[in-house]
């Protein structure tokens, strides 16, 4: 054979007894691997029947027929791919330099657009409709003939060119994902947290069982009179705000004469599996607020809140609020959800059967495993945060790139199961947060619209975690002067996007609108990183400058160890 493999039946059926048991190894992992946040399994969707779904059989019976004698005329006369496919999984060349394997690609494409268009046409409320949409996406990217030994043309080639090295490194590297209990996204050596991670200079100046509070050193003569606190989410760890010098949201706030103090959550194992919401919000986000105007000296402090970190951070302020504190000048939330209403693709691992099994499981005690979390959310991105590296890896052979972010990303944290279960009942299910006076919490109940500082909202367009849309929500939700920023890409690259690289876009629109629509339609696109709007926009209410300070902590919160502590190293 040529690098262009055109095998005959006898040959595949060959090739495919061969890689049996490859390919059994790796569907167990995946089994593993694909456990949700909902306890059901996701099987190949049901359509009921319909005019409009028969017709669509019919026409795509007729597309099939056409396509199958597309092949055979093309296996004859030995003509090139009649049409491109504009679809990376099938972009290398060996895909269309066979007829077998290009109707291969095209019949699982045109399969595909079929169950789409089912999914679409099924007589259901929207909510259930959106549901099988989902999954029936997760089943056909699983279903892919990339992603199978006998269907891949690419790993019969690279298995050729490489006298058969690239099947036996790729079954080491699954032998070495089994042991690790994840798909390896990164070249996991080429990163340390605290050697190339996390490495903004700081202390650790306060601690408690379940966060560590740091503070930054200064890196200008002066800095402003309030400093900033950040809030991460507790889903994740802190470093996507601080992961290489380069790209570091901590770096670039110090670098512009902010005071910068950071919660870094504790990684909880079975010991702290009690916790639960109002945890987070006392012993969290309050402890962190009070620790950081004591330091620093200032009546207030700018608060901003990543993520889950944004909903903890605006219910602190919220029960502070109540007890008749004043403990923020301002408000940032980064992709974060007050209303619920459209929670993103998320909810559709989130229904009344789950919610209560988890409940029951772990509602009083127990922990929700990083390793399920991760899954989940790799699992809303299937064929670029598992798929690409199931071929990459295990077909092909290959070692995936060093990336920070999905360094980040496979580093997973752990949740007590009774903060979890709160969490996903109260927030996700019955989207209690947003109406004044529902929700009990700390002692009181939490009214967000009573938190009348001003507040900068900024969401990424391409966020399937927090829609845009459910983010502008926060606008109505909150009392104050609310700025929204919308920029380009999804939940993580859109925050983390430095100015120096030039990279994407963002939308503002300074006139009030009352809906997201009208926003959207007066809002002016700006070239590059929305992090220096949201700075000019912060120094509004830093205070004026003052001189640095010499050293870090204060007579009662003494620095204890160098950032990034020790809690950020934990592992799930």
């Amino acid at each position: 054979m040529s690098g262009n493999p055109q095998p005959d039946a006898a040959a595949m059926q060959n090739l495919f007894q061969a890689g049996q048991a490859f390919a059994q190894g790796f569907m167990n992992f995946m089994t593993q691997q694909q456990a949700p946040l909902t306890a059901q399994t996701t099987q190949a969707p049901q359509f009921p029947q319909n005019e409009e779904i028969a017709r669509l059989q019919k026409e795509f019976a007729t597309r099939h027929i056409a396509l199958w004698q597309d092949m055979l005329q093309r296996s004859q006369s030995g003509a090139p791919a009649a049409s491109p496919v504009d679809d990376k999984r099938f972009a290398a060349p060996e895909w269309s330099a066979s007829p077998y394997f290009d109707y291969l690609r095209q019949a699982y494409l045109l399969n595909a657009e079929l169950l789409g268009r089912l999914a679409e046409a099924v007589p259901a409320e929207e909510a259930a409709r959106n549901r099988l949409k989902f999954f029936t996406r997760q089943f056909v990217d699983a279903m892919a003939p990339s992603n199978f030994v006998a269907t891949n043309p690419e790993f019969i080639s690279t298995a050729l060119q490489t006298q058969g090295a690239s099947i036996t490194a790729g079954i080491q590297n699954l032998v070495a994902d089994l042991g690790k209990g994840r798909i390896s996204m990164t070249d996991d050596a080429a990163f340390e947290v605290g050697r190339n991670l996390a490495v903004t200079p700081g202390q650790v100046i306060f601690e408690n069982e379940l966060i560590q509070l740091i503070q930054y050193a200064p890196t200008t003569k002066k800095v402003r009179e309030r400093p900033l606190l950040i809030v991460p989410p507790c889903i994740n760890k802190f470093y996507i705000l601080d992961l290489q010098p380069e790209n570091s949201f901590v770096r670039h706030a110090v670098e512009q004469g902010m005071t910068v103090f950071l919660v870094s959550w504790r990684n909880p194992q079975a010991d702290l599996g009690h916790l639960g919401w109002d945890d987070y919000v006392e012993r969290g986000a309050l402890q962190a607020l009070d620790v950081t105007r004591e330091v620093s000296g200032a009546d207030k402090v700018n608060a901003l809140g990543f993520c889950v970190g944004g909903t903890i951070l605006s219910a602190a302020l919220s029960v502070a609020k109540a007890r008749g504190e004043e403990r923020a000048a301002s408000l940032t939330l980064l992709t974060a959800l007050l209303d619920f209403s459209d929670g993103g693709e998320v909810t559709h691992y989130v229904d009344a059967a789950s919610v209560a099994a988890r409940e029951a499981a772990i509602g009083r005690g127990g922990l929700l495993r990083g390793a399920e979390l991760a899954s989940a959310f790799s699992s809303l991105r299937a064929n670029d945060l598992i798929w690409q590296y199931v071929v990459g890896n295990y077909l092909k052979g290959g070692k995936p790139r060093a990336f920070d972010l999905l360094y980040w990303n496979a580093d997973s944290t752990n949740l007590p199961g009774p903060f979890a279960v709160w969490y996903l009942r109260h927030l996700y299910m019955e989207n209690a947060l947003r109406e004044p006076g529902r929700l009990a919490m700390c002692g009181t109940t939490a009214d967000l619209s009573r938190l009348d500082m001003p507040a900068y909202i900024y969401s990424s367009r391409e966020d399937h975690i927090v829609p845009w849309r459910s983010a502008y929500h926060s606008r109505g939700i909150l009392g104050g002067e609310t700025t929204f920023v919308m920029g380009a890409s999804g939940h993580i690259a859109g925050v983390v996007n430095p100015p120096a690289t030039g990279k994407r876009s963002h939308w503002r629109n300074e006139s009030p609108a009352a809906a997201a629509e009208d926003w959207l339609a007066g809002a002016t696109e700006y070239k590059g990183s929305w992090w220096p709007h949201w700075m000019e926009w912060l120094k509004r209410f830093a205070g004026e400058e003052r001189e640095a300070p010499r050293k870090l902590g204060s007579r009662r919160h003494k620095p204890i160890e160098a950032a990034p502590g020790r809690y950020v190293k934990e592992k799930a």
